[in-house]
């Protein structure tokens, strides 16, 4: 199986399955001399990890992060990181019933014709679980990245047909891990919980959009061709499960603009710096970043497994009936908040590390 890599300076490798012995990532290019808080990557992982409140799935996983190699001393040695994450609560009779059967919207299909062979037990390869070792990865690129002043926030705008009425700029980050579901707005964040609850009473799911935020990016980073910076963001975004959209800066929203009203006009702030006065592009220009915030959104559709009978087909092309068991997420917003976070770090590492050797 390729593509389990991401990045090209920056660069990680992952590797496990959801009921396997344990899931990990290898760090490549990672500079020597970073001082690592190993209690802010531990933190992250517990943003991530599942039964963190009673709108997740209850699978019990401590998502201790064991550093096997590249750390002396707490301090990166610009050798290959190793990060090991061990499976402690997986209940694999949980998926005897599927074993034969393909669930619908999940990979149990696609990954049958391609390899051949699959792993049933929670969607083994193909499962959210892989991401703890992006999340722990991603903690690194963040720690990296705050020595050069930037930040990543994200946060859940929307459940369903409950939105943040919100932009960016009015909203408070330090209320973000306030709650729950991560809205960082009480009463809109209370609706959110409220329809997750009713959601996973029902046996059923609901999706939603999460708004990142990038502050502190310099000029600068993102290549013109095929490396733009919102594009590597988008592939980013879109390689984490149930992710169904991308958009950044205007987004779709700016199609219904005129040209002179979208543009961006520049100008000189009282420091000397060139700004824009607004900020439509989303931070980014001809693919490279134009030192503004970096905004953009990331659109997740329900999870697939519900507790509900549904038709489908067994490895046999015969109809049968397919309802899930065990615990899993009615909504994966509140746990994507540091995936998203993560790999949004990982893409700015990788461009910043690349940036540093891109002039004289």
């Amino acid at each position: 199986m390729s593509g389990s890599s991401f990045g090209k300076v920056f660069k990680i490798s992952t590797f496990g399955e959801s009921h396997g012995k344990a899931i990990g990532v290898v760090i490549d290019g990672c500079p020597a001399g970073l001082k690592l808080d190993i209690e802010k990557i531990q933190k992250d992982l517990d943003r991530r990890r599942p039964g963190q409140s009673k709108i997740t799935t209850q699978r019990k996983e401590g998502d201790i992060c064991h550093i096997l190699s590249g750390v002396f001393e707490d301090v990166t040695e610009g050798t290959p990181i190793g990060m090991v994450i061990y499976n402690e609560d997986q209940k694999s009779k949980d998926y005897d019933h599927i074993k034969d059967k393909y669930r619908p919207s999940h990979a149990d299909f696609t990954f049958d014709v391609k390899f051949g062979v699959r792993d049933y037990r929670g969607g083994g390869r193909s499962s959210a679980r892989e991401t703890a070792a992006r999340v722990a990865a991603g903690s690194v690129a963040k720690q990296l990245l705050a020595t050069a002043g930037i930040d990543i926030h994200a946060y859940v705008s929307q459940v369903g047909n409950i939105f943040l009425e919100k932009n960016y700029q009015e909203v408070d980050f330090d209320l973000i891990e306030s709650n729950i579901v991560r809205c960082p707005d009480e009463e809109t964040a209370e609706k959110m919980i409220q329809l997750i609850t009713q959601m996973r009473k029902e046996g059923d799911t609901i999706g939603g959009v999460l708004t990142c935020v990038i502050k502190g990016v310099p000029v600068g980073l993102g290549e013109p061709v095929f490396d733009k910076l919102h594009a590597d963001l988008a592939k980013a975004m879109m390689s984490i499960n149930a992710t169904k959209g991308f958009e950044y800066g205007s987004g779709f929203e700016g199609t219904q603009l005129k040209g002179s009203e979208h543009n961006d006009i520049f100008y000189k702030d009282e420091d000397g710096q060139i700004k824009t006065k607004t900020n439509r592009s989303g931070g980014i220009q001809g693919g490279i970043s134009n030192g503004m915030d970096i905004y953009f959104k990331v659109a997740f559709k329900p999870v697939a497994t519900i507790m509900k009978v549904q038709e489908s087909l067994d490895v046999n092309g015969d109809e049968v009936e397919v309802s899930g068991r065990g615990r899993h997420d009615p909504c994966v917003l509140p746990r994507a908040v540091p995936i998203v976070e993560a790999m949004t770090a990982l893409v700015l590492a990788d461009h910043w590390l690349r940036n540093r050797s891109s002039k004289l």
